[in-house]
Order: C-alpha cells, then sequence, then structure tokens
C-alpha cells in the first residue's frame, strides 16, 4: 500500500495497513502492538526500546515512515519537533502525520505547520485516559486537517478514536484541561493522605476519598464550584487551619496552601 488513504482502511480485499509508530514507549509499545494483532502492518522505531511482538523495527523516523499511509508519533512534547523533521524525509504522498504526544496547544500548532509546509497532512491526538488498561481502546479525541483520516484508521483496527472539530491544538487543549482537574485532583489525593498516614487515619481517609468518588456526579461538580465562590471566606479560614495541621504532621502543604490562596482570591472578588 501506498501512502495514500482513502475510504475504507479495512476489508477482506484491502491490502494491510501500514501504521509508523515513532516512540515505543509505555503508550506507543501498546499502541503498536495492539495495531498488529487487528492486522495492521506496523513500523516502528525508537532509539531506546526494541519493537514490541508482530512490529518491524526500523532503522530510524524516516525509515518507519516509508510505505505508511499513518504515521503515529509517540515520542515526548520535547522529542516531537525533531521526530517530525526526521520522519519527513520518509513520508510518502498522502500520508496522515498524527502527533499523540502531550503538549500545548500551541506546540501542536507548531508541528502542523512545519508539516503543512513539507506537504504533509496533519493531526494533533490527544489520548483521554490511561493507555494500559485500553490499549488501542482508550478515548482519543483528534483534532487539525488529518483528524477524519486518521480516526477512520484507527476506527478500522477497533480503535475508540472521535473527531473533534477544530484545528490543530483543539484536542491537546481538551487533553490539558483535563489534566487540570485529574492530575489536581490526584495531587490532593496523595497530599491528604500522606498528612493521614501520619495521623494514623489513612485508612479511614481511602474509604471516605473512596465512597465520595463513587457518589459523584454533575450535580456534585456544579456544587463543588459554586460553593467555592459563595463560601470562600469561611473557607480560607479552614484551609487555613488544614495547612496548619499538615505541616504539624511533618507534610509539606503544598496543594493545601495552593486552595488557600485560591479561596482568599476568590473571597476578595477574584
Amino acid at each position: 500500500m501506498t501512502g495514500s488513504v482513502t475510504g475504507s482502511v479495512t476489508g477482506p480485499d484491502a491490502p494491510p495497513v501500514t501504521v509508523a509508530v515513532l516512540g515505543l514507549g509505555e503508550a506507543g509499545g501498546r499502541i503498536a502492538a495492539d495495531l498488529a494483532a487487528a492486522g495492521a502492518r506496523v513500523r516502528g522505531f525508537d532509539p531506546a526500546v526494541p519493537a514490541p511482538p508482530g512490529v518491524l523495527a526500523a532503522a530510524g523516523d524516516a525509515d518507519a515512515c516509508r510505505g505508511a499511509g499513518l504515521v503515529l508519533s509517540l515520542t515526548t512534547a520535547a522529542e516531537s519537533a525533531g521526530a517530525l523533521r526526521q520522519a519527513l524525509p520518509g513520508l510518502e504522498p498522502g500520508a496522515c502525520y498524527a502527533d499523540a504526544n502531550t503538549a500545548s496547544a500551541r506546540h501542536k500548532q507548531g508541528l502542523a505547520a512545519a508539516a503543512g509546509a513539507a506537504g504533509v497532512a496533519f493531526a494533533d491526538v490527544a489520548i483521554m485516559a490511561p493507555i494500559l488498561a485500553r490499549g488501542l481502546g482508550t478515548p482519543m479525541l483528534a483534532s487539525g486537517p488529518a483528524a477524519a483520516q486518521v480516526v477512520a484508521i484507527l476506527r478500522g483496527f477497533g480503535g475508540s478514536a472521535e473527531v473533534l472539530a477544530g484545528p490543530p491544538g483543539a484536542a491537546a487543549t481538551r487533553k490539558l484541561l483535563r489534566s487540570v482537574f485529574y492530575k489536581g485532583m490526584a495531587a490532593a489525593v496523595v497530599e491528604a493522605l500522606r498528612a493521614a498516614e501520619a495521623a494514623g487515619q489513612a485508612d479511614w481517609l481511602r474509604g471516605h476519598i473512596a465512597a465520595e468518588l463513587a457518589a459523584a456526579d454533575e450535580a456534585m461538580a456544579a456544587r463543588l464550584e459554586e460553593g467555592s465562590y459563595q463560601h470562600a471566606a469561611r473557607r480560607v479560614h479552614e484551609m487555613a487551619a488544614a495547612a496548619e495541621l499538615v505541616e504539624e504532621l511533618g507534610v509539606v502543604p503544598r496543594v493545601t496552601r495552593a486552595s488557600q490562596e485560591q479561596l482568599a482570591e476568590l473571597a476578595g472578588g477574584g
């Protein structure tokens, strides 16, 4: 198959689709292996990680891209621009280049401009949940000029990708907004449990957190938001006391102090 991808990408009479995967770490290695298991012809390159079973190891980024209809970059954000530069000589007309690294919208727009200048259709792909549990079936969003083509190929192999209307960076923005919530919540949980361990209350707090998360719904999200504005002045003092407790227990109250500062800003009309 050449790099051109049009119409159906799978079927009993269709030739195998070639997918290049750049970066074979946790995410790239799992997705490459899943694509190969689903019938794709997969070529992969990673300077530090061997190719998983079923994936043809390439000599470099450009070599991995030769003959590929879809290129998935799963390196790191810091390495993504270099991976694209090195991949361009191996890309064939009609190939789609999808960057699935976690990066800012501005960074994705820069990659899209570089790809577009070389005549390569680009898609910004955001992986919206941890990859190991579901592999290729992990929810993904794709935006940008090649989003529909990328999604068609991934879904043809059992992927759970969806097109998000908008330019490159639209998918990245959703991913990072989720990160503000999810990673922020994780940081609060870690800090709270460290303090609870020191206070001999870890088992109770773990159970309490689990019960609160199990009961969470849209109404709870609204209450958290609205309550922070309505009761900011009172909660500033509550979080100051909480930060004092956490410090007394020998834990640095980074998240607790940040919560106190945010509430103080809201109380002041911020």
